[in-house]
């Protein structure tokens, strides 16, 4: 084969294979096709069901742990329920850079990943009537539910100030 054709094919190869990658990327904080209903009835009933890859195992613990002081507030569940949606927050937990990118207090917008990927969101921004509070993902990211946070996707908030909208598209 001569090298001309090689090299076309290589790069046919690499642009077919370059949106797998991003949404491999992607993926890893993706929430996993199978959740169990408890996770979302319980979990999802005062906030967001986050993607468990959002946090390592060890957070995961800690958070499913101490459910009966949950940010000041008792979140308790029997301890069936508790089990069951700590196994599979565990299963799917993230790991490797991002485990290791985790805040001390497990919060994910204390995350190292979270403040870099926001670090141009004006602070006066999470307080706004449409978004409430920087945990309130799905306030910007539609499809925060399925754990995919594209900045492809991303929706303006209401109430922004004419600077805050140009520094949003920037």
């Amino acid at each position: 084969m001569n090298p001309d054709r090689r090299l076309s094919i290589l790069m046919a190869a690499g642009l077919y294979l370059l949106p797998m990658s991003a949404a491999l990327a992607d993926g890893i904080r993706a929430m996993p096709r199978s959740v169990p209903s408890a996770y979302t009835e319980e979990c999802g009933s005062c906030h967001l069901a986050y993607a468990p890859g959002l946090l390592p195992a060890a957070s995961w613990q800690r958070l499913m742990g101490g459910l009966d002081r949950h940010y000041g507030t008792d979140a308790a569940v029997d301890a069936t329920t508790a089990q069951s949606i700590v196994g599979w927050l565990q299963a799917h937990a993230a790991s490797g850079r991002r485990a290791a990118d985790t805040s001390p207090d497990d919060r994910i917008t204390r995350s190292a990943w979270f403040t870099r990927k926001h670090r141009k969101v004006d602070p006066a921004v999470w307080p706004l009537a449409r978004v409430k509070s920087a945990a309130n993902c799905a306030a910007c990211h539609p499809r925060a539910e399925q754990g995919r946070f594209s900045d492809d996707e991303l929706r303006t908030p209401a109430g922004l100030s004419d600077q805050q909208r140009r520094a949003w598209h920037d």
